[in-house]
């Protein structure tokens, strides 16, 4: 159960990052809006690693929360804000993934 909550969380992580990015594309009042959802996501996600945690060792559960993060926001940035796509972001995006899979393997 707290694998799946640490996934829930790298999600809020995610969340987090794509509001600062609207929040910066929309300027002016429009932005206290994403900053506000900036906020909830940031609490959730931090709540939600804390929580797993104490069953996931911390170093394993940092590392796969910061990669779904790094990821989800790689792609969010390719998908929504027009970011380059290229080889190496999306090699290394790969890699990352590969990552996050085999931490999980081999964590008890």
């Amino acid at each position: 159960m707290n694998w799946i909550i640490l996934v829930i969380a790298g999600l809020f992580e995610v969340g987090f990052t794509f509001s600062l990015g609207k929040a910066k594309e929309v300027g002016g009042n429009a932005s206290y809006l994403w900053y506000t959802i900036f906020v909830i996501c940031l609490f959730a996600s931090m709540g939600l690693l804390i929580h797993a945690i104490k069953t996931i060792p911390i170093g394993t559960a940092y590392a796969i929360w910061t990669g779904i993060g790094a990821v989800g926001t790689v792609l969010l940035g390719i998908i929504i804000f027009k970011e380059p796509a290229d080889f190496w972001r999306l090699f290394f995006a790969t890699t990352l993934v590969c990552s996050v899979i085999g931490l999980k393997f081999v964590s008890h």
